[in-house]
């Protein structure tokens, strides 16, 4: 299957790296008018600019906004930013998440949690709305929601985390009903990809987090952003409230009798 965003411009929050960036060289690979890449420091846009140019995306289709995932102000401006550089916002890849507050819940310090909490549950509503006031309300589009497989059952160390990505994919879910027909909804839940974001669940360890996944190895980006555009696309034009796990077989695995 041919996976084609032709004439469709996105906006994608967290782009200067890891997931952010493979899926803005994801989309313009598949026919992406623009894409817009966001993110809070002016020094990581420029070296994601130079490395997707670099990668072969057209320098006439890659724009960067700084712009925190945390801010409404941001968020309408980016928005606004991607219309009028673009003439649209078709696609809204909600990627930028942080992980500041790791530890067991009963100790973890509060500052951290609301911080986390703020980027990675408060924050992508807060673009959805502006997306959908701006652009999508009157023209349709696509939602794509970075979760977690953290979001769908506990673990270990990173529970705010998870809580976090819990409440987006509940997000998802509300969204997608409330919004259907004109917008769709989705989400996809990596788990362990080789980024920084996730580098102290692999980094110095990669043979033993890699076992963890059924299929042997760890995620790269392109293994999510692929699925990401995917669900942008008008080839899921009939999919919409769903989670999609991109995690090597570790939820399947968890759901299985068989021992």
């Amino acid at each position: 299957m041919d996976v084609r965003v032709d004439g469709k411009v996105a906006l994608v929050t967290g782009g200067s790296r890891g997931i952010g960036q493979a899926t803005a060289l994801e989309l313009v690979n598949s026919g992406a008018e623009g894409v817009m890449i966001t993110s809070r420091k002016p020094d990581n846009l420029e070296q994601a600019r130079t490395e997707l140019l670099a990668a072969g995306a057209p320098s006439d289709r890659i724009e960067t906004l700084v712009a925190r995932a945390d801010s409404d102000q941001d968020a309408a401006a980016a928005v606004a930013a991607t219309i009028e550089r673009f003439g649209s916002c078709d696609i809204l890849v909600n990627n930028a998440g942080t992980n500041p507050s790791p530890g067991p819940l009963a100790t973890v310090e509060m500052g951290a949690v609301d911080k986390t909490w703020a980027v990675n549950q408060r924050g992508p509503l807060v673009w959805c709305q502006q997306a959908v006031q701006q652009w999508m309300a009157d023209h349709g589009g696509s939602i794509v929601n970075v979760a977690s497989v953290g979001g769908m059952r506990p673990a270990p160390i990173i529970g705010a985390y998870n809580i976090s990505k819990a409440a987006l994919i509940h997000l998802t879910h509300q969204l997608a009903a409330e919004l259907a027909p004109v917008v769709r909804v989705n989400a996809v839940a990596p788990g362990v990809v080789k980024t920084r974001l996730a580098g102290s669940l692999w980094q110095e360890r990669e043979d033993v987090a890699a076992a963890g996944h059924p299929l042997g190895r760890l995620g790269e980006p392109p293994d999510v952003a692929r699925a990401i555009v995917f669900l942008a696309s008008d080839a899921a034009s009939w999919i919409t409230g769903v989670v999609l796990p991109v995690d090597g077989g570790v939820w399947g695995a968890s759901m299985s009798t068989i021992s």
